[in-house]
């Protein structure tokens, strides 16, 4: 059996649950629960589950009596444990109330060809199942889960090397920090060419994350541990006072939740230069800030179209990103790739420099939006669209590159648009022009509404004028 047959098999036992009304979003996170006393047995790290608590106690028994125990057990090892184990299970709660449903899960989890799974990594079981639960839009996990081929197309060109610290402060379920310890695992023979501290320092150290909200944080320390990561996870704010301390790093790669703060209010850090009550904004400055200032120090993020050129603080921030970093490139990527449908969204790549001043001096944008199909479910992103704008990025000469989709600005031009716009757009689009002059036609069909709507009140108002004075 392959991975991938596991995965819809497991998936497929969402079926089981809807009885009970479970999400798809609670059924991952029930499975994680259930998923992680199995792979600790198949992966012989059961000692950090306590005696009494662990998967074989689970199996031998059965209906309520098995409901009262896996009840009991989420408590004690949420309470009573340390470390990782603590940390996914705390607060845990199960919503499964059919006893005969979590017997069927445990029951078909058992039986499946853990070999085959193990062999092919149980890492990458788990992604899948993450993954299959982004792509199903019921779900909302889209929000949070980056496509993995845009995750490997920017881990590849950011390069991460041993011995840096590397972060992701909105890291959902730890896929960009993932995918860079396997880019330096991939290039040091999965660590065995460095020594032994250097080993220690990537398995404990280099990997770290911070995530809001519980349950994906649970999901991302599950995914760390299935991949081998011991970094620090954090669950907290990144735009609270506790995202103050998350500095001085090497590598940041980050896709920010899209939105404003609940009910518009600005960001409780009490350290960002310009407080928005635009998140990505807020990000955006954090992001910069917290790398290092070693001339080396990069990031890579992924951000909607409202940051290229929102006004106010907007252009405050991409004149500070600009003066404190080399703005490099700006990747204009397809619609459709997000859950978030109508979501423009871009990639935007910069190197901090030594000082805060005068760092960008040209920025290229790649247009991968214009002309392009629309991506989702039935047609997904694949890394071969990317070739053009990877071939453009790593070209020795970037002014050499002849391709429509690539272009150089200034920072004098861009200084000179209005509210310094980085939101530049020069290939005509069929797509947009249709739109376009649909939008048009809605707007003028609604300004018509409006001055009918006008013109009837105005009626209104005078023949109830004319009926007061009647009386």
């Amino acid at each position: 059996m392959t991975t991938q047959e596991i995965i819809t098999k497991l998936w497929n036992l969402c079926n089981v649950l809807r009885d009970d009304g479970i999400t798809y979003h609670q059924y991952v996170t029930e499975l994680t629960y259930i998923l992680f006393l199995k792979m600790a047995k198949e992966t012989g790290t059961e000692t950090q589950i306590p005696e009494g608590y662990r998967w074989d106690n689970l199996t031998a028994r059965s209906g309520v009596e098995l409901k009262s125990f896996y009840k009991k057990l989420l408590d004690h090892l949420g309470t009573e444990c340390t470390g990782r184990v603590q940390a996914i299970y705390d607060e845990a709660v199960s919503n499964i109330s059919e006893p005969k449903n979590l017997e069927k899960i445990i029951t078909t989890i058992d039986q499946l060809d853990w070999f085959s799974a193990r062999e092919e990594g149980l890492g990458n079981l788990y992604e899948g199942l993450l993954e299959k639960n982004a792509n199903e839009k019921k779900s909302g996990a889209g929000q949070y889960f980056t496509p993995r081929v845009l995750i490997n197309v920017i881990t590849r060109l950011m390069k991460p090397q041993p011995g840096e610290l590397c972060n992701d402060p909105a890291c959902g379920t730890f896929g960009f920090m993932i995918a860079a310890s396997q880019y330096v695992r991939e290039h040091t023979d999965d660590f065995f060419d460095l020594d032994e501290e250097a080993a220690r320092f990537e398995n404990e150290v280099a990997f770290t994350g911070t995530e809001l909200v519980k349950d994906t944080h649970r999901l991302a320390l599950m995914n760390a541990m299935l991949h081998g990561i011991n970094g620090h996870i954090l669950c907290a704010d990144t735009l609270s006072n506790a995202g103050k301390v998350l500095r001085t790093y090497d590598l940041v790669l980050a896709n920010p939740p899209f939105g404003t703060k609940r009910g518009g209010e600005r960001a409780t850090r009490d350290d960002l230069t310009f407080p928005t009550s635009n998140k990505q904004l807020n990000f955006l400055q954090h992001i910069y800030r917290s790398l290092k200032t070693t001339g080396t120090a990069r990031a890579a993020v992924v951000l909607p179209d409202n940051v290229l050129f929102a006004d106010g603080d907007g252009e405050l921030v991409r004149r500070d990103l600009m003066e404190k970093c080399n703005l490099h490139t700006i990747l204009r990527l397809p619609s459709g790739i997000f859950y978030a449908q109508g979501v423009k969204t871009n990639v935007l790549f910069f190197t901090r420099g030594r000082t805060d001043q005068g760092n960008t001096s040209e920025v290229w944008i790649y247009d991968l939006r214009s002309n392009m199909p629309s991506f989702g479910k039935t047609n997904p992103l694949k890394e071969e669209y990317f070739a053009g704008f990877i071939a453009a990025y790593e070209a020795p000469d970037r002014h050499a590159v002849q391709d429509e989709r690539w272009r150089c600005y200034t920072y004098e031009e861009i200084l000179q648009r209005d509210k310094t716009s980085l939101d530049i757009k020069w290939l005509k689009d069929e797509v947009d022009t249709i739109e376009g002059s649909i939008e048009d036609l809605m707007q003028m069909l609604k300004e018509e509404l409006q001055k009918e709507n006008k013109a009837f009140a105005a009626l209104e108002a005078l023949l109830n004028s004319d009926q007061t004075s009647e009386a």
